[in-house]
């Protein structure tokens, strides 16, 4: 009886534990929400513009004998912007007697349209960016089309993704899409491009059609592992091995306009990782540093020293100019290249802790590299094949005498052994060395390779504190890369 009693109480007291849990993350929920939802002034000012705008385009496209429906598209379309968000997405719908040969022509009208200060942007086929009345407009071409396995330009799928999510999401959902955007915010894991390899925003409200509502999205995120589906079309529900196959990715999303599509396909383990982190965090102790984290105080150039001396590491910097290409395209070979000269590190015995990069997408780029040591020792005990193996001879006539063999060969172990002079030991020399012209040979990003090769600044640990004293962006960023850790981890 006593053990009963014992077993009803623990039950009660965890239950009142769940349940002021729950009252808090409402509470937390609430107050996210009175800043992420728009105002009803803001709505009819968002709408308006956008309204105005796509009738304006449809009517000038139209002078110029082109055939397209302008639609508003994205969050605006769906109603799950954030408030203070002015990004519009205006697609032009063309009908299938066209070709993508076309869209230069579009395009030439809608530059003609905006006038000054449009910019030309390149995805899978180019589009228009410009900033108009305080909003940034993307102008989008792309093929009218009724179902998804008639796509031509994956642009194309847009106008059903917003055709589904306006069906089939709630009001109250709109809601929990917002307060999941900003989560994934202010854990630095929202956005699909890229540079960040984390959540689209058609994935957010994915997430949220499958699951319900904010809650019940990180209570099941928090038990996520690698390979998990979310299928709220349930296309692959007794066939999940096989999606598992035909995505290879660490999370599927399921795109229910399209079996074969997998909206999750940017994000990167580490994003993965951090979301699912996040969520359990969260979870646990609710509290709106998650939604809207600290901004990052940079450390004063002074105390960058101290921070060195401390860590006990050095850290390289390759500081040169940025090339004139998309965001994108530059991010794709800027984690090219940092992946490349990190294999060059390591072949070359060179430890490598971690590797980073930054750049202001106008100027400068840095990629950065932080080593056990950039100086290693000038010899090395390379080891050789078995002293019965038929490997032993070849061996021997390639070490034997020559130059970089210091002492050797010897027999250790039954195996050949020789003590060998490294060709590099300084690792900011065996950069310099090998990026001379530019990287081209040890596999840097073809678009870096001139600026690269014309001004490239290679410096170690305190050297960059001019650098850093001048770009407050960059001095923001290292910032965070020396404390090692998400936001919501600080105390």
């Amino acid at each position: 009886m006593r053990l009963k009693q014992l077993r009803l109480l623990f039950e009660a007291k965890t239950e009142r534990l769940r349940s002021m849990k729950k009252e808090a993350i409402e509470k937390v929920c609430k107050s996210v929400l009175r800043k992420v939802r728009p105002s009803k002034r803001e709505r009819e000012e968002v709408l308006s513009f956008s309204g105005s705008l796509a009738n304006e385009l449809a009517k000038k496209l139209r002078s110029k004998k082109i055939v397209a429906e302008v639609m508003v598209e994205g969050s605006v379309a769906k109603d799950t912007w954030l408030a203070g968000e002015r990004d519009v997405d205006l697609f032009m719908l063309l009908s299938t007697k066209y070709s993508k040969e076309d869209f230069p022509r579009v395009l030439d009208v809608v530059k003609d349209f905006v006038g000054r200060g449009w910019r030309e942007v390149y995805a899978e086929h180019p589009y228009v960016e410009a900033d108009l009345k305080g909003y940034t407009v993307d102008f989008v071409p792309c093929f009218k089309i009724r179902k998804a396995d008639e796509v031509v330009s994956s642009a194309d799928r847009s106008p059903l993704h917003t055709a589904y999510v306006k069906a089939h999401l709630s009001e109250a959902m709109k809601d929990d899409v917002r307060l999941l955007k900003r989560f994934m915010h202010g854990t630095n894991v929202y956005g699909a491009e890229i540079k960040v390899k984390g959540f689209s925003g058609y994935a957010c409200e994915v997430l949220v059609l499958s699951y319900g509502s904010f809650f019940e999205v990180l209570k099941a995120a928090s038990k996520w592992m690698h390979g998990h589906i979310v299928d709220v079309e349930e296309f692959y529900e007794d066939s999940k091995e096989e999606a598992r196959m035909l995505f290879d990715s660490p999370l599927i999303i399921v795109d229910p306009i399209d079996k074969n599509r997998n909206v999750a396909a940017a994000v990167s383990m580490k994003k993965l990782g951090e979301f699912v982190a996040a969520s359990r965090a969260f979870l646990g102790f609710p509290v709106e540093k998650f939604f809207y984290p600290p901004e990052t105080k940079p450390l004063a150039a002074s105390d960058l020293p101290q921070e060195f001396e401390a860590r006990g590491t050095d850290v390289i910097f390759l500081v040169f100019n940025r090339v004139d290409v998309a965001p994108d395209v530059l991010w794709g070979q800027l984690w090219k290249s940092s992946e490349s000269l990190r294999k060059l590190l390591k072949r070359n015995d060179f430890q490598v802790i971690n590797t980073s990069a930054w750049s202001d997408e106008q100027a400068v780029n840095v990629l950065l590299f932080e080593l056990e040591d950039a100086l290693i020792s000038q010899s090395k005990k390379h080891v050789g094949p078995p002293v019965i193996s038929g490997y032993a001879e070849k061996f021997l006539k390639k070490h034997v005498g020559v130059e970089r063999t210091i002492s050797g060969p010897w027999i250790e172990d039954g195996r050949w052994m020789v003590l060998l002079r490294r060709r590099f030991n300084d690792a900011t020399l065996l950069l310099r060395e090998k990026l001379k012209d530019g990287g081209i040979r040890v596999g840097v990003g073809s678009k870096l390779v001139k600026g690269i090769r014309d001004n490239l600044a290679i410096l170690k640990n305190g050297e960059i504190s001019n650098f850093y004293s001048s770009n407050t962006d960059f001095a923001r960023f290292f910032t965070e890369y020396l404390q090692g850790r998400p936001k919501w981890l600080s105390s």
